[in-house]
């Protein structure tokens, strides 16, 4: 199984949920940061969600605070996405928000 560091980035450009990373098919991704950075000068929140192979929608957070020109680390420990799983980001508001996922895929 080949082990591939990488990186998916995202510009919050709408307030619909955006897909970040969706793991490929027989591979395990192994999320090791989620930064989110606010651009625009205003306080914004993010909801970051995971969908499974059944569609089902699980929250990991929900409206977590950003602060004006900051950048917040989301992650405290790794975060595994099994096969076909997909993360979602939504922005309360537009043009606001970029994330950096670092992960490690195992396929």
């Amino acid at each position: 199984m080949p082990n591939t560091y990488k990186n998916a980035k995202v510009d919050l450009t709408t307030t619909n949920a955006t897909t970040v990373l969706t793991t490929p098919v027989g591979s395990t991704n192994i999320i090791k940061s989620i930064l989110a950075s606010e651009d625009s000068g205003n306080a914004d929140t993010i909801t970051l969600t995971i969908t499974d192979t059944a569609s089902a929608v699980f929250s990991l957070f929900k409206v977590k605070a950003v602060g004006a020109n900051t950048t917040v680390e989301l992650l405290t420990q790794p975060l595994v996405l099994q096969d076909s799983e997909i993360l979602k980001a939504t922005a309360a508001t537009a043009n606001r928000l970029h994330l950096v996922v670092s992960y490690l895929e195992i396929s």
